[in-house]
């Protein structure tokens, strides 16, 4: 009986221990993603069109960075929004339409906070 409450015990530290590396990573992935899709808004919002396609690039790069390590982790589903997302903000940007830039990064960023949210230890999310 004793060896298996040890057991036990080792595997939920095991899943915890797991769980808050992930949620790290995830945290510091969504908060990187932001801020420069954040950045990405301010070139557009300003018409500095050539400074905005240099960041996008720069965004593609960080996101297929992230991607490949949180597709480990995160439903496949979830991040492939979060890529259509990106590539209809580079459309948006190669072709010059402010608005419809500004309001894919907002969906981006929006779908970037619902992963965050959804992969958190709480207990909302445990029941």
């Amino acid at each position: 009986m004793y060896k298996e409450i040890v057991i036990i015990v080792i595997v939920l530290v095991l899943i915890v221990v797991g769980n808050i590396i992930t949620q790290n990573n995830t945290n510091k992935s969504v908060e990187e993603m932001s801020k420069n899709l954040d950045n990405l808004k301010q070139e557009i919002e300003n018409k500095n069109w050539e400074e905005s396609n240099k960041k996008m690039e720069e965004i593609e790069k960080i996101w297929e960075e992230k991607n490949e390590v949180m597709a480990y982790y995160i439903e496949h589903n979830e991040l492939e929004k979060v890529q259509t997302e990106i590539a209809k903000t580079k459309a948006d940007v190669e072709s010059k339409e402010a608005a419809m830039a500004a309001e894919s990064i907002s969906n981006c960023n929006f779908i970037l906070e619902h992963i965050k949210d959804k992969n958190a230890l709480k207990i909302v999310n445990i029941f």
